[in-house]
Protein backbone atom coordinates (compact mmCIF):
# COMPACT_ATOMS: atom_id res chain seq x y z
CA UNK A 1 0.00 0.00 0.00
CA UNK A 2 1.02 3.18 -0.29
CA UNK A 3 -0.33 6.52 0.70
CA UNK A 4 -1.78 9.59 -1.27
CA UNK A 5 -2.67 12.80 -0.15
CA UNK A 6 -6.54 11.74 -0.80
CA UNK A 7 -5.88 9.72 2.64
CA UNK A 8 -5.64 13.14 4.65
CA UNK A 9 -9.79 13.33 3.73
CA UNK A 10 -12.22 11.67 6.33
CA UNK A 11 -13.98 10.16 2.84
CA UNK A 12 -12.53 6.58 3.48
CA UNK A 13 -15.36 3.86 2.27
CA UNK A 14 -13.12 0.56 3.05
CA UNK A 15 -10.02 -0.48 4.77
CA UNK A 16 -8.07 0.55 1.93
CA UNK A 17 -6.36 3.37 1.45
CA UNK A 18 -7.96 6.14 -1.30
CA UNK A 19 -6.22 4.98 -4.37
CA UNK A 20 -6.92 1.60 -3.80
CA UNK A 21 -10.96 0.81 -4.77
CA UNK A 22 -12.84 -2.08 -2.77
CA UNK A 23 -12.99 -4.36 -5.97
CA UNK A 24 -10.34 -6.39 -7.37
CA UNK A 25 -12.43 -6.31 -11.06
CA UNK A 26 -10.27 -4.59 -13.38
CA UNK A 27 -13.34 -2.60 -14.88
CA UNK A 28 -13.45 -0.70 -12.13
CA UNK A 29 -14.21 3.16 -13.45
CA UNK A 30 -14.35 6.38 -12.55
CA UNK A 31 -15.09 9.35 -14.74
CA UNK A 32 -16.54 12.83 -15.61
CA UNK A 33 -18.43 13.30 -18.98
CA UNK A 34 -19.39 16.83 -20.12
CA UNK A 35 -21.48 18.87 -23.22
CA UNK A 36 -21.26 21.91 -24.51
CA UNK A 37 -23.65 23.35 -26.95
CA UNK A 38 -25.39 26.51 -28.23
CA UNK A 39 -28.88 24.13 -28.91
CA UNK A 40 -27.91 24.79 -32.54
CA UNK A 41 -26.34 22.70 -34.89
CA UNK A 42 -23.37 25.35 -34.50
CA UNK A 43 -21.37 23.47 -32.90
CA UNK A 44 -21.23 20.76 -30.27
CA UNK A 45 -18.06 19.74 -27.86
CA UNK A 46 -17.94 16.39 -26.07
CA UNK A 47 -15.65 15.95 -23.10
CA UNK A 48 -14.44 13.05 -21.07
CA UNK A 49 -11.88 11.77 -18.42
CA UNK A 50 -11.62 9.03 -16.84
CA UNK A 51 -9.25 6.63 -13.96
CA UNK A 52 -8.70 3.10 -14.43
CA UNK A 53 -7.35 2.21 -10.72
CA UNK A 54 -6.83 -1.17 -11.11
CA UNK A 55 -5.67 -0.54 -14.44
CA UNK A 56 -3.20 2.24 -13.19
CA UNK A 57 -4.47 4.60 -16.04
CA UNK A 58 -5.98 7.83 -16.38
CA UNK A 59 -6.90 9.10 -19.75
CA UNK A 60 -8.73 12.08 -21.39
CA UNK A 61 -10.55 13.16 -24.73
CA UNK A 62 -12.28 16.12 -26.14
CA UNK A 63 -14.66 15.59 -29.65
CA UNK A 64 -15.89 18.26 -31.31
CA UNK A 65 -17.89 18.57 -34.14
CA UNK A 66 -17.90 21.77 -36.23
CA UNK A 67 -19.52 22.00 -39.35
CA UNK A 68 -18.17 19.36 -41.31
CA UNK A 69 -15.30 18.74 -38.89
CA UNK A 70 -14.96 15.88 -36.31
CA UNK A 71 -12.03 16.36 -34.61
CA UNK A 72 -10.62 14.30 -31.27
CA UNK A 73 -7.98 15.25 -29.01
CA UNK A 74 -6.65 12.62 -26.97
CA UNK A 75 -4.54 11.93 -23.89
CA UNK A 76 -3.18 8.78 -21.75
CA UNK A 77 -0.83 8.44 -18.98
CA UNK A 78 -0.13 6.10 -15.80
CA UNK A 79 -2.47 7.09 -13.34
CA UNK A 80 0.31 6.81 -10.38
CA UNK A 81 -0.65 7.03 -6.54
CA UNK A 82 -2.42 10.81 -6.36
CA UNK A 83 -5.86 10.67 -7.40
CA UNK A 84 -6.91 14.08 -6.79
CA UNK A 85 -4.57 14.90 -9.69
CA UNK A 86 -7.03 15.18 -12.55
CA UNK A 87 -3.93 17.05 -15.02
CA UNK A 88 -3.73 14.29 -18.31
CA UNK A 89 -1.08 15.61 -20.97
CA UNK A 90 -3.30 18.82 -21.92
CA UNK A 91 -6.15 18.15 -20.27
CA UNK A 92 -7.21 19.25 -16.66
CA UNK A 93 -10.80 19.02 -14.74
CA UNK A 94 -11.18 21.40 -11.72
CA UNK A 95 -13.99 20.71 -8.78
CA UNK A 96 -14.31 24.81 -8.17
CA UNK A 97 -17.53 23.78 -5.53
CA UNK A 98 -18.89 19.68 -5.82
CA UNK A 99 -21.60 19.57 -7.69
CA UNK A 100 -22.30 22.94 -8.81
CA UNK A 101 -19.49 24.43 -10.32
CA UNK A 102 -16.54 23.47 -12.17
CA UNK A 103 -13.55 23.91 -14.76
CA UNK A 104 -12.59 22.04 -17.84
CA UNK A 105 -9.17 22.75 -19.51
CA UNK A 106 -7.50 21.58 -23.10
CA UNK A 107 -4.51 24.02 -23.46
CA UNK A 108 -3.42 24.89 -26.81
CA UNK A 109 -1.88 22.20 -28.89
CA UNK A 110 -0.56 21.03 -32.02
CA UNK A 111 -3.89 18.83 -33.06
CA UNK A 112 -5.90 22.36 -33.43
CA UNK A 113 -8.90 21.96 -30.78
CA UNK A 114 -8.42 24.11 -26.88
CA UNK A 115 -10.89 25.55 -24.62
CA UNK A 116 -10.96 26.48 -20.77
CA UNK A 117 -14.62 26.19 -19.73
CA UNK A 118 -16.70 26.87 -16.23
CA UNK A 119 -19.46 24.83 -15.75
CA UNK A 120 -22.72 26.27 -13.57
CA UNK A 121 -25.32 23.59 -12.66
CA UNK A 122 -28.83 25.10 -13.35
CA UNK A 123 -30.82 22.09 -11.22
CA UNK A 124 -29.37 20.23 -7.71
CA UNK A 125 -27.15 17.35 -9.07
CA UNK A 126 -29.19 14.01 -9.12
CA UNK A 127 -28.41 10.32 -8.99
CA UNK A 128 -30.07 7.96 -11.54
CA UNK A 129 -30.98 4.62 -11.04
CA UNK A 130 -28.04 2.33 -10.17
CA UNK A 131 -26.62 0.47 -13.73
CA UNK A 132 -26.45 -3.39 -13.12
CA UNK A 133 -26.33 -6.24 -16.22
CA UNK A 134 -24.92 -9.76 -15.52
CA UNK A 135 -25.11 -11.27 -19.10
CA UNK A 136 -23.40 -15.02 -19.59
CA UNK A 137 -22.85 -15.11 -15.75
CA UNK A 138 -20.30 -11.95 -15.80
CA UNK A 139 -21.68 -8.63 -14.41
CA UNK A 140 -20.43 -6.12 -17.47
CA UNK A 141 -22.07 -2.77 -15.60
CA UNK A 142 -22.43 -2.13 -12.00
CA UNK A 143 -22.21 1.17 -11.60
CA UNK A 144 -24.12 4.87 -10.51
CA UNK A 145 -23.97 8.16 -11.86
CA UNK A 146 -24.97 11.73 -11.23
CA UNK A 147 -26.63 13.79 -13.57
CA UNK A 148 -27.10 17.47 -14.33
CA UNK A 149 -27.82 20.40 -16.49
CA UNK A 150 -26.28 23.82 -16.96
CA UNK A 151 -24.75 26.67 -18.79
CA UNK A 152 -20.97 27.40 -19.65
CA UNK A 153 -18.75 30.18 -19.82
CA UNK A 154 -15.38 30.81 -21.30
CA UNK A 155 -14.12 30.14 -25.30
CA UNK A 156 -13.10 27.12 -27.40
CA UNK A 157 -10.78 27.23 -30.53
CA UNK A 158 -11.29 24.93 -33.54
CA UNK A 159 -8.38 25.80 -35.97
CA UNK A 160 -8.15 29.14 -36.36
CA UNK A 161 -11.60 29.83 -35.06
CA UNK A 162 -12.18 31.36 -31.70
CA UNK A 163 -15.72 30.63 -30.03
CA UNK A 164 -17.28 32.91 -26.89
CA UNK A 165 -18.80 30.93 -25.06
CA UNK A 166 -21.27 33.00 -22.48
CA UNK A 167 -24.11 31.47 -20.39
CA UNK A 168 -26.34 33.51 -22.02
CA UNK A 169 -26.33 31.12 -25.12
CA UNK A 170 -24.05 27.94 -24.40
CA UNK A 171 -25.70 25.26 -21.92
CA UNK A 172 -24.95 21.46 -21.66
CA UNK A 173 -25.56 18.70 -19.29
CA UNK A 174 -22.78 16.39 -17.62
CA UNK A 175 -22.51 13.50 -15.57
CA UNK A 176 -19.84 11.05 -13.49
CA UNK A 177 -20.48 8.09 -13.25
CA UNK A 178 -18.08 5.07 -11.47
CA UNK A 179 -18.08 1.40 -10.91
CA UNK A 180 -17.85 -1.49 -13.57
CA UNK A 181 -17.96 -1.25 -16.87
CA UNK A 182 -15.94 -2.60 -19.96
CA UNK A 183 -12.73 -1.15 -20.08
CA UNK A 184 -8.80 -1.45 -21.06
CA UNK A 185 -7.27 -3.92 -23.16
CA UNK A 186 -9.84 -6.84 -24.70
CA UNK A 187 -9.87 -9.90 -22.51
CA UNK A 188 -10.42 -13.31 -23.68
CA UNK A 189 -14.43 -13.42 -24.57
CA UNK A 190 -14.63 -17.07 -23.13
CA UNK A 191 -18.12 -17.68 -22.77
CA UNK A 192 -18.99 -14.07 -23.96
CA UNK A 193 -18.09 -15.68 -27.28
CA UNK A 194 -21.46 -17.59 -27.18
CA UNK A 195 -23.87 -14.51 -27.64
CA UNK A 196 -23.04 -10.77 -28.18
CA UNK A 197 -25.91 -9.38 -26.79
CA UNK A 198 -27.48 -5.86 -27.70
CA UNK A 199 -27.42 -2.52 -26.57
CA UNK A 200 -31.41 -0.50 -27.35
CA UNK A 201 -30.78 2.34 -25.28
CA UNK A 202 -31.80 6.05 -25.12
CA UNK A 203 -30.65 8.60 -22.39
CA UNK A 204 -32.30 12.41 -22.14
CA UNK A 205 -31.52 14.86 -20.18
CA UNK A 206 -33.22 17.67 -21.05
CA UNK A 207 -32.82 21.26 -19.97
CA UNK A 208 -36.12 23.73 -19.62
CA UNK A 209 -36.39 27.41 -18.35
CA UNK A 210 -37.15 26.08 -14.63
CA UNK A 211 -36.72 22.38 -14.55
CA UNK A 212 -34.85 19.54 -16.24
CA UNK A 213 -36.61 16.27 -17.40
CA UNK A 214 -34.17 13.29 -16.90
CA UNK A 215 -34.63 10.14 -18.99
CA UNK A 216 -33.09 6.77 -19.80
CA UNK A 217 -34.35 3.50 -21.47
CA UNK A 218 -32.38 0.44 -21.81
CA UNK A 219 -33.75 -2.59 -23.52
CA UNK A 220 -32.64 -6.13 -24.42
CA UNK A 221 -33.05 -8.06 -27.66
CA UNK A 222 -36.53 -8.96 -26.38
CA UNK A 223 -37.80 -5.57 -25.42
CA UNK A 224 -37.54 -6.13 -21.74
CA UNK A 225 -36.52 -3.38 -19.47
CA UNK A 226 -33.39 -3.28 -18.02
CA UNK A 227 -32.77 0.26 -16.94
CA UNK A 228 -35.27 3.27 -16.90
CA UNK A 229 -35.56 6.89 -15.05
CA UNK A 230 -38.25 9.35 -15.75
CA UNK A 231 -37.78 12.52 -12.93
CA UNK A 232 -38.77 16.16 -13.81
CA UNK A 233 -36.08 18.43 -11.74
CA UNK A 234 -36.70 21.67 -10.52
CA UNK A 235 -34.41 24.29 -10.53
CA UNK A 236 -35.31 25.50 -7.22
CA UNK A 237 -34.81 22.92 -5.63
CA UNK A 238 -38.35 21.40 -5.18
CA UNK A 239 -38.54 17.64 -4.81
CA UNK A 240 -38.18 15.52 -7.83
CA UNK A 241 -41.62 14.40 -9.46
CA UNK A 242 -41.34 10.85 -10.73
CA UNK A 243 -42.88 10.53 -14.12
CA UNK A 244 -43.98 6.84 -14.47
CA UNK A 245 -42.20 4.66 -16.78
CA UNK A 246 -41.27 6.63 -20.36
CA UNK A 247 -42.23 4.78 -23.64
CA UNK A 248 -39.92 5.48 -26.37
CA UNK A 249 -41.23 5.81 -30.13
CA UNK A 250 -38.55 6.75 -32.29
CA UNK A 251 -38.50 7.28 -36.30
CA UNK A 252 -35.45 5.84 -38.36
CA UNK A 253 -34.10 7.16 -41.24
CA UNK A 254 -35.15 4.49 -44.06
CA UNK A 255 -32.53 1.90 -44.56
CA UNK A 256 -31.15 2.72 -41.52
CA UNK A 257 -30.76 2.95 -37.45
CA UNK A 258 -30.65 6.74 -37.56
CA UNK A 259 -32.94 8.70 -35.40
CA UNK A 260 -35.00 11.21 -37.53
CA UNK A 261 -37.18 12.26 -34.64
CA UNK A 262 -38.94 10.64 -31.56
CA UNK A 263 -41.77 10.96 -29.06
CA UNK A 264 -41.30 9.57 -25.06
CA UNK A 265 -44.47 9.62 -23.67
CA UNK A 266 -44.70 9.89 -19.81
CA UNK A 267 -47.30 9.14 -17.55
CA UNK A 268 -47.23 10.34 -13.56
CA UNK A 269 -49.10 8.35 -11.31
CA UNK A 270 -52.37 10.38 -10.64
CA UNK A 271 -51.52 13.14 -12.88
CA UNK A 272 -51.90 13.63 -16.83
CA UNK A 273 -49.96 11.79 -19.54
CA UNK A 274 -47.49 13.83 -21.53
CA UNK A 275 -45.60 13.72 -25.13
CA UNK A 276 -42.12 15.52 -25.73
CA UNK A 277 -41.30 15.43 -29.02
CA UNK A 278 -37.71 15.11 -29.73
CA UNK A 279 -35.60 16.43 -32.58
CA UNK A 280 -31.67 15.36 -33.02
CA UNK A 281 -30.48 18.72 -33.96
CA UNK A 282 -26.22 17.87 -34.69
CA UNK A 283 -25.32 14.15 -34.14
CA UNK A 284 -22.56 13.26 -32.91
CA UNK A 285 -20.59 9.71 -33.52
CA UNK A 286 -19.27 9.30 -29.60
CA UNK A 287 -17.69 6.05 -30.11
CA UNK A 288 -14.74 7.88 -33.27
CA UNK A 289 -11.56 8.55 -31.96
CA UNK A 290 -12.71 9.25 -28.23
CA UNK A 291 -12.09 5.62 -26.61
CA UNK A 292 -15.58 4.01 -26.31
CA UNK A 293 -14.45 0.71 -28.19
CA UNK A 294 -14.23 1.12 -32.20
CA UNK A 295 -10.18 1.65 -32.12
CA UNK A 296 -8.78 -1.41 -31.15
CA UNK A 297 -5.52 0.52 -30.13
CA UNK A 298 -7.36 3.34 -28.26
CA UNK A 299 -10.09 2.28 -25.68
CA UNK A 300 -10.74 4.29 -22.14
CA UNK A 301 -8.07 2.89 -19.87
CA UNK A 302 -5.72 1.02 -22.45
CA UNK A 303 -1.98 1.37 -21.40
CA UNK A 304 -0.30 3.42 -23.51
CA UNK A 305 3.25 2.97 -22.25
CA UNK A 306 5.20 4.88 -19.69
CA UNK A 307 5.64 8.01 -21.23
CA UNK A 308 2.20 10.26 -21.61
CA UNK A 309 0.56 10.09 -24.71
CA UNK A 310 -1.02 12.72 -26.95
CA UNK A 311 -3.28 12.20 -30.39
CA UNK A 312 -5.26 13.70 -32.83
CA UNK A 313 -7.68 12.45 -34.45
CA UNK A 314 -10.07 14.25 -37.72
CA UNK A 315 -12.16 13.74 -39.93
CA UNK A 316 -14.39 15.56 -42.31
CA UNK A 317 -18.10 15.03 -43.62
CA UNK A 318 -19.38 13.79 -45.21
CA UNK A 319 -16.33 12.34 -47.26
CA UNK A 320 -15.46 9.95 -43.91
CA UNK A 321 -19.41 9.28 -43.28
CA UNK A 322 -18.13 5.56 -43.54
CA UNK A 323 -16.31 5.87 -40.82
CA UNK A 324 -18.88 6.95 -38.17
CA UNK A 325 -21.05 4.29 -36.42
CA UNK A 326 -21.91 3.88 -33.20
CA UNK A 327 -23.95 5.65 -29.99
CA UNK A 328 -24.57 9.35 -31.49
CA UNK A 329 -24.64 11.75 -28.92
CA UNK A 330 -27.05 14.64 -30.45
CA UNK A 331 -27.90 18.55 -29.46
CA UNK A 332 -31.23 17.24 -28.80
CA UNK A 333 -34.54 19.67 -29.34
CA UNK A 334 -37.08 18.99 -26.49
CA UNK A 335 -41.08 20.13 -26.50
CA UNK A 336 -44.07 19.58 -24.77
CA UNK A 337 -47.06 21.55 -23.31
CA UNK A 338 -45.72 24.66 -25.61
CA UNK A 339 -42.44 24.44 -23.95
CA UNK A 340 -39.07 24.50 -25.54
CA UNK A 341 -35.77 22.79 -24.29
CA UNK A 342 -32.55 21.60 -25.47
CA UNK A 343 -30.24 18.91 -24.26
CA UNK A 344 -28.46 15.99 -24.77
CA UNK A 345 -30.34 13.13 -27.14
CA UNK A 346 -27.99 10.33 -26.37
CA UNK A 347 -29.39 6.73 -28.59
CA UNK A 348 -27.89 3.19 -30.24
CA UNK A 349 -29.48 0.34 -31.35
CA UNK A 350 -27.26 -2.24 -31.26
CA UNK A 351 -28.18 -5.99 -32.46
CA UNK A 352 -32.05 -7.31 -32.63
CA UNK A 353 -34.80 -4.97 -30.76
CA UNK A 354 -38.68 -5.85 -31.48
CA UNK A 355 -39.03 -1.60 -32.32
CA UNK A 356 -36.16 -1.90 -35.34
CA UNK A 357 -37.49 -2.08 -38.74
CA UNK A 358 -36.71 -5.62 -40.68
Amino acid sequence: MALSPLDDYPIHQAAQVMRHVATSDRNFYDRYYFNCHAGTDELMLIVGAGQYPNLGVTDAFACVRYGNLHRVVRASRELGTDRMNTEIGPFQVKVIEGLKRLQIILEPNEHGLSFDLTWEGTIPATLEPRHFVRWQERVIFDSVRLAQTGLWSGHIRVGDDEISVTPDRWQGTRDRSWGIRPVGEPEPPGIQAKNAGSFYWLYTPMRFDDHAILCIIQEDEKGRRVLEEATRVWSDGREEEYLGRPEYHPVYAPGTRDVVEATITFSPPGGKAFDVRCTPVLPVHLMVGTGYGLEPDWKHGMYQGAEPVVQGVTYTLPDDATKMWGMVDAVGRFEYDGLVGHGLFEYWALGPHPSLPE
